[in-house]
């Protein structure tokens, strides 16, 4: 038996060229791949499984939404016990539960069973997703790091590319095998990770490793906010406004409430709420929570539109979505590398517009069936939307991370993902309810007509929320707001400028790990951005 290695002495660095480099990029590559992987698949077999289980449309809804609540709520945390305990150790933990409720998923006898494996699910994707890039943040060396997340986000953008295609495929086999496939990755992550990757631990604060206190009352606040609100909105589709779902709302507002007051006082908390009186910061994230709503709502129903109104087989469906992953592989460095010269605010505006230019082709959807239907109706709509993100994206995290001090790049970032994947479990939630799909019978088979014309109304909302994200952003955005860039005092590459990451996964913007904490240099005044 191998014996794990030792913790990375201080100041040593991986080389990208190396073994060693190569065997810890690929760990991290992989564990992080597979959560993207589960938050895309997923939805292809979501008409499989409904048909099996008898399951109607609000199970559906909980079958994405159990895995992106324990995600959401526990995101931050993760990265905080990976600084605390140690990254690798949290990684591999990760990886390992991540593995166990995937085979829970796939035994599932029941869809309540596998709703809450779909939870335990997201729990472990809350302690791989920050872990793998903190991981290559503290381990590779300062000249090659910038080649390392580069590499970490390329290959991650090529996993969400591949998701909706091995979903498909998997789907068309036995729909329990799109969480099987796990295994057989899961091992890998685990060996890899205690033979190759070094254990690191960040210094937070100033303080000495290990000893961040950990926000609980935030934690248990946060996932009883989004659970409670969750909650309300699905069941309010289904069984209107009663009793439980009026309870539900206000347990989930009075959390939200508590969540933020605790925030303010606790002296280590899990959001930095003072990020938010930078005006930049706060309209990025209002930005961030109108988009990523709209698209969770585009990529859960587009591929259930196909399959139940257009007769698509589930290989079909996953497929017809690569144009859009494929355009922001392509063109997301190069819009970043304009917003450079412009300025987010013209590319976020005209990005958003043209994403919701494709909610309003993908009306369309449907209405035709094989390759020509495919090409009048399907392709321009995930065209559309691809080059809309590929504006969006990258000038938006860019403005995140511009906005907020050095010192807070991570926890920027990590408060930007989890507003995202919020805003997307809530989308979920509430718009197919608005539309009347979550009041489609538990019989398996929707009805065509009833859930193309719930599909519709959807659109309409999403449509909707990208023209608001469009108006906010051309208001209320700066014209020129501070680039991503390195910090003043020349700071190393391992301060990744935002667009220079090739990222194209659609549940949330790119997480940003900070490397491990090292002296200021003594002439630089100030930790923000100019």
């Amino acid at each position: 038996m191998t014996e794990p290695l030792p913790p990375a002495p201080e100041g040593t660095g991986l080389r990208f060229r190396s073994a060693t480099g190569r065997w810890v990029l690929a760990a991290t590559v992989a564990g992080s791949g597979m959560a993207m992987l589960d938050g895309t698949v997923v939805n292809v077999a979501l008409a499989r499984i409904g048909a099996e289980f008898g399951a109607g449309f609000s199970a559906l809804q909980w079958i994405t939404n159990g895995y992106t609540l324990t995600l959401a709520a526990l995101i931050l945390l993760g990265g905080v016990l990976g600084d605390r305990y140690g990254r690798r150790r949290v990684f591999v933990i990760g990886a390992v539960w991540f593995t166990v409720a995937s085979v829970l998923c796939a035994a599932a006898p029941s869809v309540e069973v596998l709703i809450a494996a779909r939870a335990l699910q997201g729990i472990g994707a809350a302690l791989l997703t920050p872990g793998s890039l903190a991981i290559i943040s503290a381990e590779f060396a300062p000249g090659d790091r910038s080649r390392a997340v580069g590499a970490w986000s390329g290959l991650g953008g090529v996993a969400s590319a591949l998701g909706p295609l091995l979903g498909g495929w998997l789907t068309g086999i036995d729909w329990r095998w799109v969480f099987l496939i796990n295994v057989p990755l899961a091992a890998f992550v685990v060996w890899a990770a205690v033979r190759h990757v070094p254990e690191s631990r960040g210094t937070p604060s100033n303080r000495p490793a290990g000893h961040r206190r950990l926000d609980l009352p935030g934690v248990i606040l946060v996932a009883l906010a989004l659970g409670a609100l969750t909650w309300a909105l699905t069941a309010s589709g289904s069984e209107g406004w009663g009793t439980g779902p009026v309870l539900g709302l206000v347990v989930g507002l009075a959390a939200g409430a508590g969540f933020v007051l605790v925030e303010r006082r606790t002296a280590e908390p899990l959001v930095r709420l003072e990020l938010f009186a930078d005006r930049t910061f706060a309209v990025t994230n209002l930005v961030t929570l109108f988009v990523y709503g709209a698209l969770s709502v585009f990529f859960f129903l587009l591929v259930l539109q196909l399959q139940v109104v257009g007769g698509y087989p589930p290989l079909a469906a996953g497929l017809s979505m690569l144009p859009a992953t494929v355009l922001m592989l392509v063109l997301s460095s190069r819009f970043g590398g304009l917003a450079d010269r412009t300025g987010p605010r013209p590319l976020m505006a005209a990005g958003a517009l043209v994403a919701a230019a494709g909610f309003l082709a993908a009306l369309r959807v449907g209405s035709g069936t094989g390759l020509t239907g495919y090409l009048a109706t399907v392709l321009p709509a995930v065209a559309l939307l691809g080059l809309g993100l590929s504006a969006l994206v990258a000038p938006l995290t860019a403005a995140v991370l511009g906005a907020a001090p050095i010192s807070a790049a991570g926890a920027a970032s990590g408060i930007n993902n989890a507003v995202a994947r919020s805003a997307g479990l809530l989308a979920v939630a509430v718009v197919p309810a608005v539309a009347g799909l979550s009041a489609l019978s538990r019989a398996g088979e929707p009805d065509p007509v009833a859930f193309d014309r719930g599909y519709t109304v959807s659109m309409l909302i999403g449509a909707g929320l990208l023209v608001v994200a469009t108006a906010v952003s051309a208001l209320l955005l700066p014209r020129r707001v501070p680039s991503a860039g390195p910090p003043p005092g020349g700071a190393g590459p391992d301060d990744v400028p935002a667009h220079r990451r090739t990222h194209c996964a659609v549940s949330g913007p790119p997480p940003y790990a900070e490397a491990p904490s090292r002296p200021s240099p003594p002439a630089a005044q100030s930790d923000r951005r100019g």
